[in-house]
């Protein structure tokens, strides 16, 4: 009788084990299948993990087949550490040599590719115009470099995992190792660049500077080189602005934009009109042409602003590594509101200025 009694108190435990286990595994998936996630529209570009996740699961209205690409400098698994390290399960391998030249030459100065090239890129990963897109990486600006690349050649509705991996695993959501290959797609379902008023040429932003007074040429680079201290870059050896531009900060150096960020993710274009960009040379009114050094700091601005459904925007692409390529194009050096500010040409410029590694 003793031992039966034993017996049946182990049992009873083990149910109610079992039960307390079950119950912990139903309430998490519950709270994950019935969380409620943002209200995301078409131009929404930085997302919560909690939204990829239900999106992933089809639970977002709209968003049965979302592709998710982790974001690396060349897309190639022998150069993607973090991915083989771990990622968002499903997640496929992008480049930013997808959508950019990688050698960088006065022909092609780290611009965006032909929007030809870009297409075929896209294609190959499985990617149309009505693809479902969520992009994540270790680099904000690598990404946003990404996401703009494919928004200016058509892509309708591209997201970014706000926060990256990090975010994601912060939530709670697990991580694999396997390796995910995209299947080719035939038909990119639009004529490319499906939005070239996203892209601004050297030749454009020089002719407006001197035509159009809404324009504005908006510098996202740090203050030492804004005022001409540094070039920023080990490859560029001149320092200065193109004459005109205004400074939309957000960089501590030509590798970050810590002022568009907040606990590791991009902040909304009110947070930025309330901090960042409070005291400024222009407005939400003027036509801003965003540009950086090589391209990739100049699109966080963009994307923030676009997922705002404002089309008063682009990048001039080239930036200032194309800029300082011509000798006669004019350049400010230091602060333009100042009595010290220089007003010179490229061929003027000491050629001391590159950034020290």
């Amino acid at each position: 009788m003793k031992k039966w009694k034993k017996f049946l108190v182990l049992a009873l435990s083990g149910v109610m084990i079992a039960m307390a286990l079950t119950g912990c595994g139903s309430s998490s998936e519950k709270s994950d299948s019935d969380a409620k996630v943002e209200d995301v529209s078409t131009r929404t570009v930085y997302v919560s993990p909690q939204w990829v996740n239900a999106a992933q699961n089809g639970k977002v209205k709209g968003y049965k087949n979302v592709k998710v690409f982790e974001v690396t400098y060349t897309g190639k698994l022998k150069d993607s550490k973090s991915y083989k390290k771990g990622h968002v399960p499903g997640a496929m391998l992008i480049g930013d040599t997808d959508v950019e030249d990688a050698v960088g030459s006065q022909e092609e100065p780290y611009n965006l590719l032909k929007p030809e090239v870009i297409e075929a890129n896209l294609l190959k990963h499985g990617i149309t115009k009505d693809t479902k897109v969520v992009l994540y990486g270790e680099d904000p600006s690598g990404v946003a470099r990404v996401a703009y690349g494919m928004i200016y050649d058509g892509v309708e509705d591209v997201k970014v995992l706000n926060g990256g991996l990090d975010a994601w695993k912060d939530a709670g959501y697990d991580t694999e190792t396997d390796v995910n290959k995209a299947k080719a797609a035939t038909d990119f379902g639009v004529a490319v660049p499906a939005h070239p008023e996203y892209w601004t040429s050297m030749t454009d932003a020089k002719a407006k500077l001197q035509s159009d007074s809404n324009f504005k040429l908006v510098s996202i680079r740090s203050k030492a080189e804004w005022l001409g201290k540094t070039s920023g870059y080990s490859y560029i050896d001149r320092a200065g602005e193109p004459e005109g531009a205004v400074w939309g900060k957000g960089a501590d150096s030509a590798a970050d934009v810590n002022g568009y960020m907040k606990d590791g993710k991009v902040v909304d274009l009110k947070t930025l009109q309330n901090g960042l960009w409070k005291d400024v040379d222009f407005t939400m009114d003027n036509h801003l042409a965003f540009y950086c050094g090589t391209g990739w700091r100049a699109c966080v601005p963009f994307l923030i602003c676009y997922q705002e459904g404002m089309d008063n925007i682009s990048v001039y692409d080239g930036g200032w590594y194309e800029w300082q390529m011509y000798g006669d194009n004019p350049v400010q050096v230091g602060d333009p509101d100042s009595d010290n500010c220089q007003h010179t040409t490229v061929s003027q410029l000491p050629t001391d200025k590159a950034a020290k590694n």
